[in-house]
C-alpha cells in the first residue's frame, strides 16, 4: 500500500528524515512513535503528499505520490492532522462532509452520509449541527475521525489523534478505534509517542530516532529484543509510567 524508499527531509540546515525504507502492507495497522522531534509527523506528511521528499521516492499502491497522480491518490487516504483540524466556522455535518460537497455532492447524500458515520463512530446526530467550540475534546475527535473517513478511503493516516484528551476519554477513544479498526478492516498508519497505546492499537510499530527507523517490529520484540540502547531505554522509559499489557497480540 505505502512504500518508502531511502526518503530524506530537510527543513533548512536541520535533517527531519535520513534514509527511511519503510513498506505497509494493505489491510495492517501499524504505530509510528518516537520522542518529540523523531520525524514522525513529516513521514506521516510525505505518505500524504503534503510533503515532497529531498531525496528518494514515496509510493501509494505502486505509484509515485508526484505530479497528476498526486490528488487522485490522496482522495484514497483519510488523514487526521494533530488536534482534529476543524474548520472552526462549519458544523460537524459541513466538516465532515467539505470535500464530498466539493466533488458534487447532493444536501441529502451528504447528510446522509454524515449520519452513517456518526453511527460507526459513536457520535449523537444531534451534535452534527454544532460548531467545533460547542463540541467537547472526545467529540472533536470522533468528528475528525468521520471526516477522514467521509469517502470511504482505503488508508487512514492518523496523527497523534488522541493526543490532546484526558486520560478517561482518551481510553474510551483507544477501545472505539480498535474496535473501528478491526471492523473496517483498512490500512491504518497511527503516529503516537504513546507505546502503550501504539501497542493497544497496533500489532507492528515502528519506532523512529533522529531522523531513522531504530527498530520495526511487534510491541513484545520492542520489549524482549531491543535493537539498541535507544529501544531499551525508551521502553523503559514508557512501561514505568504506563505498562503495556494491553499490547495487541
Amino acid at each position: 500500500m505505502f512504500r518508502l524508499s531511502s526518503v530524506s527531509k530537510s527543513f533548512g540546515n536541520a535533517s527531519v528524515l535520513a534514509g527511511v525504507d519503510l513498506s505497509i502492507e494493505p489491510g495492517t495497522t501499524v504505530g509510528l512513535i518516537g520522542p518529540s522531534g523523531c520525524g514522525k509527523s513529516t513521514l506521516l506528511r510525505l505518505m500524504n503528499g503534503l510533503l515532497e521528499p529531498d531525496s528518494g521516492a514515496v509510493e501509494f499502491d505502486g505509484t509515485p505520490m508526484l505530479g497528476d497522480a498526486l490528488t487522485p491518490a490522496r482522495r484514497r487516504i483519510g488523514y487526521v492532522v494533530q488536534e482534529g483540524g476543524l474548520f472552526a466556522h462549519l458544523t460537524a455535518e459541513k466538516n465532515v462532509t467539505l470535500l464530498g460537497r466539493r466533488l458534487g455532492w447532493s444536501a441529502t447524500r451528504a447528510t446522509q452520509r454524515a449520519r452513517e458515520l456518526a453511527d460507526l463512530v459513536r457520535l449523537d446526530h444531534a451534535l452534527l449541527v454544532r460548531y467545533p467550540h460547542e463540541l467537547s475534546g472526545g467529540q472533536r475527535q470522533r468528528v475528525a475521525l468521520m471526516r477522514a473517513l467521509a469517502n470511504d478511503p482505503e488508508a487512514l493516516l492518523l496523527d497523534e489523534p488522541l493526543g490532546a484528551l484526558d486520560p478517561m476519554v482518551r481510553a474510551e477513544l483507544q477501545d472505539e478505534l480498535r474496535e473501528l479498526f478491526e471492523r473496517l478492516r483498512k490500512t491504518v498508519v497511527l503516529v503516537t509517542h504513546d507505546l502503550a497505546e501504539a501497542a493497544f492499537l497496533a500489532r507492528r510499530i515502528v519506532l523512529l530516532h533522529d531522523g531513522s527507523i531504530a527498530q520495526d517490529g511487534t510491541p513484545d520484540e520492542l520489549v524482549r529484543e531491543p535493537a539498541s540502547d535507544f529501544v531499551q531505554r525508551f521502553v523503559s522509559a514508557q512501561r514505568k509510567l504506563h505498562g503495556i499489557e494491553g499490547a495487541a497480540s
